[in-house]
């Protein structure tokens, strides 16, 4: 076998396929291209088809490979520039097609900072079709970005397995090739593999044979039209399991002995994949799609949705009885729903470009919730929406923020563009739009907006325009004020006036800022439900600053019923206190959200810091579980903010003691018979939080149940071992930690072994924090887990974390995924409340990244510098507040 040439079955599939020109058209980034979509490539050819071949060289992490791409050139030129990352080349040519004149390269160009190839022709290429051949080298990555490999044992025996992570950029670390979304093309695929394993891509085998030397030479079938960065490839010794429904093929695929965890994983999608096929109105369109879960994890993602095979990490999937919990079959459940609506949003229908990242996440975010709410009604999802919104404006209330639709120029720029804002903003902006449109125009819209575009680019507008016309609604107009802009809308409540069975209050538009109070409001449309407690909802927009309206009932006033709107609610004083005095009997999403807005609003000075805690006051010990689990979440995050200040947080932990301890007495340690999964999902968060707080009485009960776990299975039941191991680690001494890393290293399970590794880094004891950090340099517990352990060191020790990071910046920038590098170490020291945290950022910024790159650094120094504004300004109100209530 000619190693570094393509096969004659390759190249024949390339041939067969259309036309180059006809492809071209097809393949073409959506209209006006030249000046509408951003490219970082001269617009002079468009590709139409790839055909690759690919011998893996796992063992020495590189790999050889040939690529035959069919291209239009669409300007006459002598000279083509393609995306290409560490990538050698040996040879270069291109012709009109087979059995015409091949012109060589005479000269091959390689800008490593751009991440370009240019090829020089000693003639003109004049415009029409060609194919264009390139014979190259290139280097397995051990982090989770290109073609990487991933290393665990199985069965007592190290193992390699090979995959790959393309989004956003790093197509081009494997395959030369226009690596823009916007550039879609047909893919071919085959690869020379050992033999004995198996080897997966997009599409089905299409043929397997046997090489003289024994390998195997796998080829895959055609895949439809797509962007570059949802091409996948695995390898390794893998089994897997599948169903039929709806007529494509669904796979799980695991390391040997594992596919059974992914039982829940496989059946859950054959219930999404029916209700999707359903929803969008467009069949899902390839003829199989598997779930490929792999051992290690990322800095930066946990699945992929690369379409026809998503890859995701075991930890974020596969469900091992000995340690599942509840929470982890929500999480296996959210994971597919979330990359199979991708399969659509993002896959079949893609941004044009970086800008619109959101349309691919915050719309698979959505509909991972909607899905999710459809098929497991018991999970009573729409109560996460609150959480979902305070992720977004946590983030969006620092003038470091930006919009959903975000300008994107670089490589750097889009890899940091993954964040809160496209995701969950984009999740609560959808959500809002849906319910002011009603649900079945937005889904009318959809189905029109996929129709349309189907194996097409797209921008924003392109979905606005189509629910407007199904909705007949003004929708695009609100749309922008909340995707275009930045910021959280405020609306304030002023006090109400009730006469002959009605309410009328007034609402002014404000905006809510942590870091800039003074800064003159924008402005948005902003569809509000509001009601007296017990009354009938009334829908009213506010435009132009101030809206007015008129409720029936007379009573506490509640805005954002139903807390489908995405603003903060700011109420008069009064006003606020005749809904705190009611606060039992608002619904339980309606306390979620009054809960998150008070804290937020309490914390920037808006309103009294104790506001949430008045709330807390008032809570019953049998309210909802997701009430109980926000209040916690309240009180550790005071917790954080007082570090540092003993006294006081000596004080805020008995309080918080006080309120939470018989709570966890009320549902008990142990589950009850048909137990829901809130509850479950509640213990878990109260052992947690009161380990954190100093509870005696929970410190002590998983001391016991650790002591006792060799002669009583029972002691660490699975929904009971993460929260006490986190609270052992938390609390550990030198014995302790001794015990948990012995566990760690004898562990065989990758999946359990690097959650050990990473309890490591939990101990408050700075001695064995930093212990935990030297496991982390000398990759104790693998490659891909040393970065998960400084992480975790970070959450009590973030300076400690971060100066270490840095001081050996070399090694551990090879530990993080690169998509991921720009944010990592900035993260770590984010965490940090002092000042001098904020010059060691800008000078790791000013060092290490480019202009482009530094958002998350101004992001954490933001946040680093509002965190010392709270425990300077907002903290005397929570100690005067307890002192009352103590």
């Amino acid at each position: 076998m000619q190693r570094t040439l393509i096969s004659l079955a390759v190249m024949l599939a390339l041939t067969s396929t259309l036309s180059a020109s006809a492809q071209a058209a097809a393949a073409k980034p959506a209209a006006s291209a030249s000046t509408q979509i951003t490219t970082q490539l001269p617009r002079n050819a468009v590709p139409s088809h790839y055909a690759v071949s690919l011998v893996p060289d796992a063992a020495q992490r590189s790999f050889s490979a040939s690529v035959t791409i069919a291209l239009d050139v669409v300007q006459a030129s002598d000279s083509l520039t393609l995306h290409a990352a560490d990538l050698s080349f040996r040879s270069a040519a291109i012709s009109a097609g087979p059995g015409q004149t091949v012109l060589a390269a005479d000269n091959i160009s390689i800008d490593a900072k751009k991440q370009t190839v240019t090829l020089h022709f000693p003639r003109t290429l004049a415009k029409g079709g060609y194919q264009l051949k390139l014979d190259y080298d290139g280097k397995i990555s051990t982090q989770a970005s290109g073609l990487f490999s991933l290393d665990y044992e199985n069965g007592g025996a190290k193992k390699r397995a090979l995959y790959t992570q393309f989004e956003n950029s790093d197509a081009r670390a494997m395959i030369p090739s226009w690596d823009e979304p916007a550039y879609k093309a047909t893919f071919t695929l085959e690869a020379t593999i050992p033999a004995g394993q198996m080897a997966v891509s997009n599409m089905p085998v299409s043929s397997t044979s046997t090489l003289a030397d024994g390998r195997q030479l796998v080829r895959f079938a055609t895949s439809p039209k797509m962007s570059t960065y949802l091409l996948f490839f695995a390898m390794g010794e893998f089994d897997r399991a599948s169903k039929v429904v709806d007529g494509t093929e669904l796979g799980i695929i695991t390391q040997k002995g594992m596919v059974s965890q992914g039982q829940f994983a496989l059946d859950s999608s054959v219930a999404v994949l029916k209700e999707y096929n359903d929803y969008f109105g467009v069949k899902y369109p390839l003829p199989k799609l598997d779930n490929i879960g792999a051992p290690g994890s990322s800095q930066s993602f946990s699945a992929m949705e690369n379409w026809g095979a998503i890859f995701t990490f075991e930890n974020a999937i596969l469900l091992d009885p000995r340690i599942a919990t509840q929470d982890d079959q929500q999480t296996s459940f959210l994971v597919a729903a979330h990359e199979m609506a991708h399969q659509w949003f993002g896959d079949l229908v893609t941004m044009a470009w970086w800008d619109d990242l959101w349309l691919n996440e915050g719309f698979a975010s959505w509909m991972e919730s909607r899905t999710t709410h459809r098929l497991h009604p018991e999970w009573q999802w729409p109560l996460r929406a609150v959480d979902t919104r305070e992720q977004a404006m946590g983030q969006d209330a620092l003038a470091t923020t930006h919009p959903v639709v975000q300008k994107i120029d670089t490589v750097e720029q889009a890899s940091q563009a993954f964040d809160s804002i496209t995701y969950q903003k984009g999740e609560a902006v959808i959500r809002m739009l849906e319910d002011y449109v009603g649900e079945q125009a937005w889904r009318s819209g959809v189905r029109n907006y996929m129709a349309k575009h189907k194996y097409g680019n797209t921008v924003s507008d392109d979905l606005w325009r189509a629910v407007e016309q199904a909705a007949h609604k003004p929708v695009t107009a609100i749309a922008h004020d909340f995707t275009l802009q930045p910021g959280v809308p405020m609306i304030r409540v002023a006090a109400a006036s009730c006469s002959k069975g009605q309410t009328r209050v007034s609402l002014t538009q404000e905006e809510f800022s942590k870091d800039q109070p003074d800064k003159k409001p924008l402005r948005w449309r902003v569809p509000v439900i509001a009601q007296t407690v017990g009354g009938a909802p009334v829908r009213t927009l506010v435009s132009n600053g101030k809206a007015s309206v008129t409720l029936p009932g007379c009573g506490a006033v509640l805005v954002n019923a139903g807390q489908t709107g995405y603003y903060r609610t700011l109420y008069a004083p009064q006003a606020f206190a005749s809904l705190a005095s009611q606060f039992r009997q608002l619904p339980t999403i309606d306390q979620l959200g009054l809960l998150g807005d008070s804290r937020a609003l309490g914390m920037a000075g808006q309103m009294p810091a104790s506001s949430a805690l008045d709330l807390a006051s008032n809570a019953a010990v049998d309210a909802a579980p997701q009430v109980w689990n926000s209040i916690a979440g309240v009180l550790l995050n005071l917790h954080g903010l007082y570090e540092g200040k003993p006294d006081q947080q000596a004080a805020l932990d008995r309080y918080g003691r006080q309120r939470l301890a018989p709570v966890l007495a009320h549902i008990g340690w142990q589950a009850g018979a048909g137990e829901s999964t809130a509850v479950a999902n509640l213990r878990e968060s109260l052992v947690v939080a009161l380990g954190a707080m100093g509870d005696d009485s929970v410190t002590a009960e998983a001391r016991r149940r650790f002591a006792a776990v060799g002669h009583d299975a029972r002691a660490l039941p699975p929904e009971l071992r993460r929260p006490i191991l986190g609270v052992l680690a938390e609390n550990a001494d030198a014995t302790t930690w001794e015990q948990l890393h012995k566990a760690a290293q004898d562990e065989p399970t990758p999946m359990i072994k690097a959650e050990l590794y990473g309890l490591l880094g939990m101990a408050k004891d700075a001695q064995l924090a930093r212990r935990a950090l030297e496991l982390a340099l000398a990759d104790e517990g693998g490659v891909t887990t040393s970065a998960a352990i400084v992480g975790h060191v970070s959450g009590n020790h973030p300076d400690m974390a971060y100066d270490y990071s840095i001081a050996h910046y070399a090694e551990f920038e090879k530990k993080v995924d690169a998509s991921a590098r720009s944010r990592y170490f900035a993260r770590l020291g984010g965490r940090s409340s002092d000042p001098a945290m904020i010059d060691k950022l800008r000078a790791y910024a000013g060092k290490y990244l480019a202009p482009q790159a530094q958002g998350d650094t101004n992001m954490a120094i933001a946040a680093i510098q509002y965190r010392i504004k709270v425990r300077t300004t907002r903290l005397p109100d929570i100690d005067a507040w307890l002192a009352k209530h103590q």
